[in-house]
């Protein structure tokens, strides 16, 4: 039963209030953790890269797309000790901490490691930092292949960087490394892919309008023109995201108590991802990276004419492909039909229970798994 706040004694009130905190203190501390704990987080470093009169794939010029991005480690004399990581949906470059360190598959003292983020996360150019009349709900859809684009620009151009060892991406990341592949094939010498497929296939978009739809519902939203959020639209949204993120069993076996205070309540946790899922995130932001996912086939790819199969076939790097077995994004057997067309795959389904967020290391299991993994094929292992 959902507590109906107004009606409880203001010292109860206080209790729960300080349990609410623990809960949501406890639940970013978990998912920091499996990554790193503050005393061995890396050093990284902010960088932002600013493209002129940006042509999108759509046609749309942007006068200026800008790409934010951070680095770890230091870029060797050879400039070859490269390896990539393009973040996930609405997320920053801090996104792969849980892969960095020296105990971890990536070890910033020996690697130069550049992590970019997509446009659209309210960072990098988005519905809601570029002014008009590319401001809001007009800002156009960015492809996969855009932001890959943009992003072997900065590589190309800023870094003074034309090879890299390794692109790693999990989910909306995963997208853009098979891209990397196909459309740069001699650009890496590796890819690896975590919950995440090179085509979003018609039941992803169904999932994603569903999505966009709980937004959009709400009056608020004014066809994207809001004047302020449209809150009972981005919690709707968040609980219709939320349903898909774990595996049912993950739900059933309460999994959500390992990052819980004790005393937790499941209305508790539902209530936490209701209303704190991807905190301030812009409406029109959140849509225009679900469209941006929606859309994404490297069959598109000019030269390929749709077929994702011949797209597939044409990657020449050995690609580390590791599906979570749960994943209600980018279910298993989506990778298992790609994996087919790929000539040097290594198809290593993640054993886990934690849905898609398995693939981003979201419990110490997965993350020990995924570094153990990652880290020998890195090493020219399988």
């Amino acid at each position: 039963m959902v507590y109906e706040f107004s009606k409880i004694t203001s010292s109860r009130k206080s209790t729960m209030k300080k349990l609410i905190l623990l809960f949501l203190a406890a639940q970013a501390l978990a998912v920091q953790s499996v990554a790193q704990t503050a005393a061995t987080k890396p050093d990284d470093q902010r960088g932002e890269f600013v493209i002129a009169n940006f042509k999108t794939e759509s046609g749309v010029t942007l006068p200026q797309a800008r790409v934010v991005y951070g680095t770890y480690g230091h870029l060797n004399e050879a400039r070859d000790n490269v390896v990539l990581l393009p973040s996930h949906y609405m997320a920053t470059f801090h996104g792969y901490e849980w892969l960095i360190g020296p105990e971890r598959a990536l070890d910033p003292s020996k690697l130069f490691l550049v992590a970019t983020e997509l446009f659209g996360n309210g960072r990098s150019s988005s519905p809601s930092n570029t002014p008009e009349p590319f401001h809001g709900p007009r800002f156009p859809v960015m492809t996969i292949r855009d932001n890959v684009e943009a992003v072997h620009r900065l590589l190309t151009e800023e870094l003074k960087v034309t090879h890299v060892r390794a692109i790693v991406g999990f989910s909306m990341g995963a997208e853009q490394a098979f891209q990397w592949a196909v459309s740069y094939p001699n650009f890496t010498d590796r890819i690896v892919a975590t919950s995440g497929t090179a085509k979003c296939y018609p039941h992803g978009v169904v999932r994603l309008e569903g999505q966009i739809a709980a937004i959009t519902a709400d009056p608020v939203f004014q066809n994207g023109d809001y004047t302020s959020p449209p809150t009972k639209g981005l919690e709707a949204f968040a609980v219709v995201w939320t349903g898909w993120l774990f595996s049912q069993e993950w739900w059933r076996k309460e999994l959500w108590r390992e990052r819980s205070p004790a005393g937790t309540t499941f209305e508790q946790v539902l209530n936490n991802y209701r209303t704190h899922f991807i905190p301030g995130a812009d409406a029109n932001d959140l849509i225009l990276q679900a469209r941006t996912w929606e859309r994404h086939n490297v069959g598109a790819t000019p030269g390929f004419n749709g077929d994702v199969e011949k797209a597939l076939r044409s990657i020449k790097v050995p690609v580390l492909y590791m599906p979570s077995e749960t994943d209600l994004y980018f279910p298993v057997g989506d990778a298992r039909y790609e994996a087919a067309f790929i000539p040097g795959v290594t198809l290593s389904p993640i054993p886990s229970l934690w849905g898609h967020t398995a693939g981003a290391a979201s419990n110490p299991a997965d993350a020990k798994f995924l570094n153990e993994t990652i880290g020998r094929f890195l090493n020219g292992g399988k």
